[in-house]
């Protein structure tokens, strides 16, 4: 039997996270590769999901043009600490963002790394 894509949507690694356990929770043990990337989240998604939440939606409330979902979701993995690291983020995307709202993101990235 062939597996069907029914959609795709971009998630972040907390998302990641929280699929993973609950499926921990279901199957009791995760198998290799699952086990290898809760591994890797353990490690480097240390925030609090809730918080990665409110942040997904405070920047999509920007109403950025052109930033998509997938853009969100890479920010508030990584949470770049100022202007120039989020502009290292988005350079790996056909995007342009001005420096004002560039700004603004950076600002609300701000609220959540304290």
């Amino acid at each position: 039997m062939k597996a069907k894509i029914l959609s795709e949507e971009p998630i972040s690694i907390y998302d990641v996270k929280k699929a993973l356990k609950e499926i921990k929770e279901r199957d009791k043990e995760l198998g290799f590769r699952a086990a290898k990337t809760e591994e890797y989240l353990i490690n480097f998604a240390k925030a609090d999901q809730k918080k990665i939440e409110e942040l997904k939606k405070k920047i999509q409330e920007l109403n950025i043009p052109r930033l998509k979902q997938e853009h969100i979701c890479k920010i508030a993995d990584i949470m770049p600490a100022d202007v120039e690291d989020l502009k290292l983020v988005l350079a790996s995307y056909s995007i342009t963002v001005t420096n004002e709202n560039l700004v603004k993101i950076a600002d609300v990235i701000k609220e959540y790394k304290k």
